[in-house]
């Protein structure tokens, strides 16, 4: 079983404030578990959350980006 992250550990890892994570909390955009009133986050859903909400580049978009590297 892997280790449960506290809010501050999961607002580090995630490189946002705790006030937002309490938000994102409360409007239950992530989820948790309540270990009596503690709220604690497993990292790897964590990961799927932030895999699910990762803005992929479009294929043309990327070949620009490649084309002005090589051209820098």
């Amino acid at each position: 079983m892997s280790k449960l992250l506290t809010m501050d550990e999961a607002s580090e890892y995630l490189g946002i404030s705790k006030l937002t994570l309490y938000g994102w909390v409360s409007a239950r955009k992530l989820g948790f578990i309540k270990v009596g009133r503690l709220v604690k986050f497993k990292q790897e859903h964590l990961d799927r959350w932030i895999d699910q909400h990762t803005v992929k580049a479009r294929p043309a978009a990327q070949e620009r980006v490649d084309d002005r590297s090589e051209h820098g």
